[in-house]
């Protein structure tokens, strides 16, 4: 596999990163093992904001319903004082849950939520082999065109490490060269 990036060959599969540019294999990889078409998530058991959020409200009501008697006998028999906090979590809690049903009711949506705009991408149909394609990923020996840069890439272990003070050293041995 080439990197997309730079063009790079993946030497193993256990590298996750191109070795020139750093750009993340792994998800690409993947899509390749799968023919180049993004999976489609099933949306049809996705639960819609309504109903997640009648959920919710449900399970608030219920929630205050059975922790108003433990907050009541804790309140009672240990802190020796009215069990005025029971009323405040069944309050709380109960009708709480009936306003979060209301508003999942009125102001969210019925339908479940759509594809991420990330998903609005082309979706490449998936092919049987021996089929070729015309939007194929090139051959390997494909070289990505160079922006702004002619001749073959360095290797880091071509580089000559330059000195901090080189183009000054020059600077003054040309202003000597003038003044003789």
């Amino acid at each position: 596999m080439f990197c997309p990036n730079c063009g790079q060959e993946r030497l193993t599969e256990a590298t996750n990163f191109c070795s020139r540019c750093g750009y993340l294999l792994t998800g690409t990889a993947d899509l390749l093992r799968i023919g180049g078409s993004l999976p489609i998530p099933d949306r049809s058991k996705t639960p819609s904001r309504r109903t997640h959020g009648i959920k919710q409200g449900a399970f608030m009501m219920i929630l205050g319903v059975a922790l108003f008697p433990i907050v009541g006998i804790i309140a009672t028999f240990l802190f020796h004082m009215t069990p005025w906090p029971a009323g405040v979590v069944l309050f709380g809690l109960f009708f709480g849950g009936l306003v979060r049903m209301a508003y999942a009711l009125m102001f969210e949506e019925k339908s479940p939520p759509g594809l991420p705009p990330a998903a609005n991408l082309h979706i490449a149909e998936p092919q049987l082999s021996g089929q070729t394609s015309n939007s194929a990923l090139p051959p390997t020996s494909f070289t990505p065109p160079l922006t702004g840069r002619t001749g073959r890439w360095l290797d880091t272990n071509e580089l000559e490490p330059h000195s901090v003070t080189d183009s000054t050293t020059k600077l003054l041995e040309m202003e000597d060269d003038s003044q003789n």
